[in-house]
């Protein structure tokens, strides 16, 4: 007899491997499906992600969450301007254990891959398999969202981001760093540890210095890490490959549909993570995001009525509108600081400056902007 699932999930990423461990507590039957040439190997991932404590909590509920090696706390934050503009952030002075963990990209996705392998509920498939519910996480290339005939509006930056790691001189202390330079966004994130000296590496840059830097030899692009940096760390050196990808910001028109089908039983589709949303990397939240998806589509088909079918558009769409009124402010936020800084004029490098240093001394407002990115709504 052929196996029947409740929902497939086409996207075996992080969000993907999240849903599907959500949805089987619930006792549905999931079909996991790779999406179609998944990128890069976990062994040679170079991404670090900021998790902020609702991210923390959800994962680990799901026993996924790696060990302190590989999801450091960030005690403190310091942001620079291109001037002498500055804000500092300070878990103490929110009363709180950390700002964010700056989680490995590959020690999650095998702590995810293993708890998934153990739960009878989650079937890995090679194929797309009939189901109520089809789930779209294959993230921001996704060939099934072209399917369904969704547009994803796409506004590029005219920028890319490289990521690597680094060994430094100095020990990072449980501080993230970010420079906001007139020619890009560069951000230090701390690994290893609380004794740890290496960080994870995203360089935002303009397209046409994409090439030249990814040509310098790697003693020379950690020259650059370290002069861009202000030699903050003291000497460095890449112990990674680099890895680059263009930056854009991108929304779909549609989060939920139908799917046309020849026999009566209701089949819909919804979108989640990439495949529904990108925004700059600069606030460190795309993940945040994608799993806050997970878990929103989750709560929603958790608190159904008995006779309502996963497929219920009624359901997607409530999850639609709670997701994008969530994503709205973000985006907001993360676009217009893009553009800020993404000017050259001097009056506008006068006044971001002038605006980074009143931030700082606001009191209420920065702890509310501090508590929103920690996820404390």
């Amino acid at each position: 007899m052929a196996q029947t699932f409740d929902i497939c999930i086409r996207g075996t990423g992080i969000v993907g491997k999240t849903l599907a461990l959500l949805l089987a507590r619930e006792r549905l039957k999931v079909a996991l499906l790779p999406a179609p040439g998944t990128g890069v190997s976990a062994a040679a991932d170079v991404r670090a992600y900021a998790l902020n404590t609702v991210s923390r909590h959800l994962l680990e509920s799901l026993r996924s969450w790696p060990d302190a090696e590989h999801a450091t706390a960030v005690r403190s934050m310091r942001v620079k301007g291109d001037q002498d503009g500055a804000v500092h952030f300070d878990a103490a002075a929110q009363g709180v254990e950390a700002l964010a963990w700056i989680v490995d990209v590959p020690a999650l996705e095998a702590r995810l891959a293993e708890a998934v392998r153990y739960q009878p509920q989650v079937e890995m498939v090679d194929s797309p398999v009939p189901a109520a519910l089809t789930v779209v996480c294959e993230g921001r290339a996704s060939r099934t969202r072209e399917e369904f005939g969704v547009d994803f509006r796409v506004t590029p930056y005219g920028q890319h981001a490289i990521a690597t790691r680094l060994q430094c001189e100095r020990g990072h202390e449980q501080v993230a760093r970010q420079w906001f330079l007139p020619d890009g966004i560069l951000a230090f994130l701390p690994l290893g540890g609380s004794l740890g000296n290496s960080v994870a590496v995203v360089w935002s840059v303009l397209q046409e210095q994409v090439a030249p830097l990814m040509t310098l030899s790697p003693e020379e692009f950690a020259q650059k890490l370290q002069v861009v940096s202000q030699e903050t760390l003291g000497t460095l050196a890449l112990s990674a490959d680099r890895a680059t990808w263009p930056l854009q910001l991108a929304t779909a028109d549609r989060w939920c549909g139908t799917v046309p089908t020849n026999d009566k039983s209701p089949r819909s589709w919804v979108l989640a993570g990439d495949a529904a949303h990108n925004v700059h990397p600069l606030a460190g939240q795309g993940l945040n995001l994608g799993l806050a998806d997970a878990q929103t589509l989750a709560d929603i088909l958790h608190g159904r009525d008995y006779w309502r079918s996963v497929a219920d558009l009624r359901l997607l769409r409530s999850y639609e509108r709670k997701r994008k009124a969530a994503l709205l402010p973000m985006g907001l936020a993360t676009d217009g600081l893009q553009q800020l800084f993404s000017r050259q004029e001097g009056p506008l490098q006068a006044l971001r400056n002038w605006g980074m240093k009143g931030f700082e001394l606001s009191g209420p407002l920065k702890n509310f902007v501090a508590r929103q990115a920690m996820g404390n709504y």
